[in-house]
């Protein structure tokens, strides 16, 4: 079946943090408001938000960004890195690695597909 959904604006939040082997440094909390999840668990849409610190990323996912609010700064295993902040849009693929660091706390909309 086709069909459209829309995202609710009252998602319940749910609160976290990075993995503490991943954690580089700080203690940034996060908090994701999950507004979409497929039936057979693989995509995802919502807004996430974290406070200051910096972790380790390894995709095994793509994801789709837009910053909403905040500052923070993706690193690649190679060297580059990019700062982004209200308005960037951006896609991460399956195999990034490298590191994220909320400058200033940070608000993302998202789309998540899992390989």
């Amino acid at each position: 079946m086709t069909t459209l959904s829309t995202l609710p604006a009252d998602a319940a939040p749910e609160t976290g943090a990075p993995a503490p082997d991943r954690l580089l440094s700080g203690a940034p909390v996060f908090t994701t408001w999950n507004a979409y999840e497929s039936a057979d668990g693989k995509r995802f849409a919502g807004t996430w938000r974290s406070t200051p610190g910096a972790w380790r990323i390894v995709y095994d996912e793509w994801e789709y960004c837009e910053i909403l609010e905040g500052e923070s700064v993706v690193a690649h295993d190679d060297g580059r890195s990019w700062t982004l902040t209200p308005g960037d849009r951006f896609v991460i693929e399956p195999g990034f690695q490298g590191s994220w660091t909320v400058v200033a706390t940070t608000v993302k909309r998202y789309v998540v597909v899992l390989s």
